[in-house]
């Protein structure tokens, strides 16, 4: 691989790309294996169609790169593709498998997944906002229909976010901002959401089961349905009678 170019239907072993220019770069139906693209630059990459096995993209610059029907995670040894301190900006994967990818501490503004499946991923001090100016922060980041069961979101500023249609399953939503997220749809079912903040969020048609809001931050104007009531004094131990 090389800048500007493209490759189609190539076998890669152990290739090490650490630190090349492959800036707009054109993978297509390629299977790499134990790849290093640490330290590299894939701005405007794409990847379609690719199994990328045991790949690390550590500290890699992936602005506006295209992962598409991907499969970037070993089923066999239970191991994702490493994107920790990497530059995801404007980023999209779509429809990929990214089961125990890590993106520890990568930045991931306006990144855009839809129906991924982030099984167990990991997003330790992920930075999904932009600073711009002394009081001016803003999130952005689109997570949509994508299986985040398991993942580790803890502290994430998702503050206006869509992760509409999401799985939410067990995932450590501890002490995030969700402030005004659109979570419509999503299931949230026994997801960890202590200290979380959900003012304004928009959880309406997904499963509360399990959330207990005295356990928020604060919950103000959060919109929900009104057949969701009966979860939430659920999740209190309220013994509720239907009739």
């Amino acid at each position: 691989m090389i800048a500007h170019g493209r490759i189609d239907g190539a076998l890669l072993v152990a290739p090490d790309f650490s630190h090349a220019d492959l800036s707009e770069a054109v993978a297509e139906t390629c299977t790499i294996t134990d790849a290093s693209f640490d330290g590299a630059v894939l701005c405007g990459a794409r990847f379609v169609h690719c199994r990328l096995v045991r790949c690390a993209f550590a500290h890699a610059d992936l602005r506006e790169a295209l992962f598409e029907d991907c499969t970037l995670s070993d089923p066999a040894t239970q191991t994702g593709a490493n994107f920790a301190f990497s530059r995801l900006d404007e980023a999209r994967f779509r429809r990929c498998e990214l089961i125990h990818a890590r993106f520890e501490r990568a930045d991931l503004y306006a990144a855009d997944f839809e129906e991924c499946n982030l099984l167990g991923a990991r997003f330790a001090r992920a930075r999904f906002h932009r600073t711009f100016g002394r009081k001016v922060v803003r999130a952005a980041v689109r997570l949509a229909a994508c299986n985040l069961e398991l993942a580790d979101l803890a502290g994430a500023n998702l503050a206006g976010c869509a992760l509409s249609g999401c799985r939410l399953r067990e995932t450590d939503l501890s002490g995030a901002d969700l402030r005004g997220a659109d979570l419509r749809g999503a299931d949230l079912f026994h997801a960890v959401l202590d200290a979380a903040r959900l003012t304004d969020a928009d959880l309406r048609d997904g499963d509360l089961s399990g959330l207990d809001r005295r356990r928020l931050t604060d919950h103000q104007g959060m919109k929900i349905n009104a057949a969701q009531q009966w979860q939430l004094l659920g999740a209190m131990g309220v013994d509720v009678d239907a009739d």
